[in-house]
């Protein structure tokens, strides 16, 4: 610092200070000057001076400002200059919001281009305690939670006056950049912009800070991270406890769970295996039973569970698919007619079964019957005959004729039986029978007076 200009190139200022030559300089080279690192625990300011010169009036290069924070990445410029040539030394402020026990360091960085000879310095380095002047403060910049795929957005709060003149933006960690997209003055002291970001796609942690250049330099505010969470869902199906023939107990099995919690809504997604429709049922035991199930029916159960924020329900678990019981039959088969009535047989039909009778998709109907072969009641002909499935039609045969036949159809399933009205029909008459020969009785024709 004790290091006096060379009287020959009147470009070079007086005094101490730290500079770069530029000329002969390839494009792109670069000089850094590092501050020590600092733990600041109160707002603060640094400015520094700068200064750009050169013989023929061309600008010399570009001089950049870093803060890195706690040993991270470089990152992108907060502050930057070039393209010109300063009339003697230009002040600049940052107004860094990084606290105790996050530290941080100040890096400047001289970047030479070719065919530009000339001089870019630095002097008067100062870290000040109160407030800058120009440059806005930061308050502290929150974090910020969002579930997979939603839309995650940052708010920039800073005290100072807002000029449409200034450029704000988020930083990323790496040192992406991602434009401003709203300012807002709250009043005369204190102007706030929202910033969206657009990295939610997956799971993951990165982080983020606040960049304002001004007129009088640039406002740096603390990183703060954007928390991006995947929604819970099960790991495992449902546990079936007890089946009947209108409800399903469930455990939903929710403990294990892929993705993130806390988990603040368990629910129960059930539809039945052939069907399109599906119901959502609120789950707040441990246990939970679904109601109002149709007999003999398969179902298939999910859980779906929720995270907060919007977006926070994660995709249906693996499903549980299971059967209810049959239930009783409602009543036995009913409206038994005659269809056709001979002397050795009867054609009956009755009305066809559905599912809302029989009440089980397994089933069977028996016709039973009984009639008596002579005038004593103890010799009494029964059979009962299983029908074929779906048949509303059966034509009993081999009767005797003019018999009165007692009918009855039976409706069973695995959980019980019903038996339909007993009805009663008659045969009808059958035409004389043929003489047998051996009962004729032969006299001559002689011996028979006229």
């Amino acid at each position: 610092n004790t290091w006096e200009k060379p009287m020959l190139d009147p470009a070079v200022p007086t005094g101490s200070f730290m500079m770069v030559n530029s000329s002969g300089r390839a494009s792109g080279q670069k000089a850094h000057l590092l501050l020590p690192t600092l733990k600041e625990n109160d707002t603060h300011c640094i400015d520094f001076h700068y200064y750009f010169s050169s013989r023929d009036r061309s600008s010399p290069g570009a001089l950049n400002v870093y803060v890195k924070v706690n040993g991270g990445p470089q990152g992108n410029p907060v502050w930057n200059v070039s393209g010109v040539v300063t009339e003697g030394w230009v002040k600049a402020e940052l107004a860094i919001s990084t606290f105790w026990p996050h530290f941080y360091q100040v890096i400047f960085e001289s970047v030479s281009l070719k065919g530009h000879p000339g001089y870019i310095a630095v002097d008067e380095i100062r870290v000040l305690a109160h407030p800058c002047r120009k440059a806005p403060h930061f308050l502290r910049l929150q974090n910020v939670e969002v579930n997979v795929g939603q839309n995650a957005t940052f708010q920039c709060i800073a005290g100072g006056k807002w000029s449409q003149h200034d450029k704000l933006w988020l930083q990323q960690w790496n040192g992406r950049d991602t434009a401003l997209m709203v300012t807002r003055v709250v009043n005369h002291r204190r102007f706030s912009a929202t910033v969206s970001v657009a990295d939610t796609a997956q799971r993951s942690v990165s982080k983020y800070r606040c960049v304002i250049r001004s007129d009088g330099g640039s406002g740096v505010s603390n990183y703060a991270e954007l928390i991006v969470k995947e929604p819970p869902t099960p790991i495992a199906p449902p546990e079936l406890l007890a089946v009947g023939a209108t409800y399903l107990w469930i455990k939903p099995n929710a403990n294990s769970i892929i993705g993130d919690g806390p988990i603040i809504l368990k629910e129960v997604e059930y539809r039945t295996t052939t069907g399109t429709w599906a119901e959502t049922h609120i789950v707040d035991s441990p246990n939970y039973k679904l109601w109002h199930l149709d007999p003999d029916v398969e179902y298939e159960i999910r859980v779906l569970l929720t995270r907060p924020g919007e977006g926070g329900t994660g995709p249906p678990g693996p499903p549980l698919t299971t059967r209810t019981k049959c239930a009783d039959p409602v009543h036995g088969p009913q409206n038994v007619e005659i269809v056709d009535i001979r002397a050795r047989q009867l054609t009956l039909q009755w009305e066809p079964l559905g599912y809302n009778v029989t009440r089980c998709h397994t089933y069977a109907v028996s016709l039973c019957y009984h009639y008596t072969l002579g005038s004593s009641h103890n010799q009494t002909v029964r059979e009962c005959v299983k029908m074929e499935r779906g048949a509303s039609r059966y034509t009993i045969k081999n009767l005797l004729p003019y018999r009165n036949v007692h009918v009855r159809l039976i409706l069973a399933n695995p959980e019980g039986r019903k038996e339909g009205k007993e009805v009663t029909f008659q045969t009808d008459e059958d035409v004389p029978g043929g003489i047998a020969a051996e009962s004729l009785t032969f006299t001559p024709l002689e011996d028979m007076i006229f």
